[in-house]
């Protein structure tokens, strides 16, 4: 008899993830019997487990800090991977042990249920330069936005990744923020800024042109300042759940070959676990 397929997330502090809950739902909605476990490995640990991973009974394994720069040198990445710069999903084909980075799929596919259409920006404005910012700004290009400003407090870092994706990244200061709103047809928070225990993010949504579209990668708070801003004028939003969400998706369909979706019961499942204290 064989075993149930397994997958895990490895992580060091493996924190409270999310994760268990999105693929333990998708398992039983879809009567597989699989697994989901989160396994907490220390640096040092962490390229016998990943290179040892089937033997330690995995099928594949989501990644997450402080281990993804990592995973992206130890396994045969994508071209998605390359580009952000780290690996989240690993699994395994034809023998060889794969990685993708699905924060790119994540956001772009919950902008495409929040907001669809949200394409025919021709500027949008991306707040922040770290790793999550690169996974945003490499779905609106391979989306077709034409302009893509980049805004970070340190602009050397804004420049170093308009490098990396050529001419349609226009990196700006922090202070500019302000004469680029008017003409944003879309603004995307990938800062901590507005998250719990942070710093509020001080801009004035009332600048934004009237069709705009929001995206906050936050998701604790839920709602963020940023978002209940947006929404108090009717735009369109996408909030950090639902990216976490749609993340997700691939590892499991590579894992268990099934591609699962999200509803809103499974929505409804995060939220309650995000809110409870």
């Amino acid at each position: 008899m064989t075993k149930p397929r397994a997958a895990c997330l490895i992580g060091w502090p493996a924190a409270h993830s999310r994760s268990p809950l999105i693929h333990h739902y998708w398992l039983r909605t879809l009567g597989i019997e699989g697994g989901y476990n989160i396994e907490a490995v220390p640096p040092e640990g962490f390229a016998e487990f990943v290179l040892h991973l089937s033997a330690h009974g995995f099928v594949g394994a989501n990644v997450t800090i402080p281990h993804k720069e990592r995973a992206l040198a130890l396994t045969m990445p994508d071209a998605r991977a390359r580009a952000v710069g780290a690996a989240n999903t690993l699994w395994y084909e034809g023998g060889e042990l794969r990685s993708t980075n699905t924060d790119i799929e994540g956001f772009v596919d919950n902008l495409d249920a929040c907001a669809p259409g949200w394409e025919a920006a021709s500027d949008a404005l991306v707040l922040g330069a770290g790793g999550s910012s690169r996974a945003v700004v490499f779905g609106l290009i391979e989306r077709g936005i034409k302009h893509v400003h980049l805004a970070n407090r340190t602009v050397e870092r804004a420049r170093a990744l308009a490098d990396q994706f050529g001419a349609s990244v226009h990196p700006v200061a922090w202070d500019a923020i302000s004469d680029l709103l008017p003409r944003a047809q879309l603004l995307v928070n990938t800062t901590s800024l507005g998250m719990h225990g942070q710093g509020a993010l001080e801009l004035d949504a009332g600048l934004l042109p009237s069709h705009a579209v929001v995206a906050d990668l936050v998701y604790v708070p839920l709602s963020t300042p940023l978002l209940a801003a947006a929404r108090a004028r009717g735009l369109k939003t996408a909030d950090g759940l639902g990216m976490l969400l749609y993340q997700a998706v691939r590892g499991f369909e590579l894992w268990f070959g099934q591609r699962p979706q999200v509803t809103p019961e499974l929505r409804a499942l995060v939220e309650a676990d995000l809110t409870k204290g």
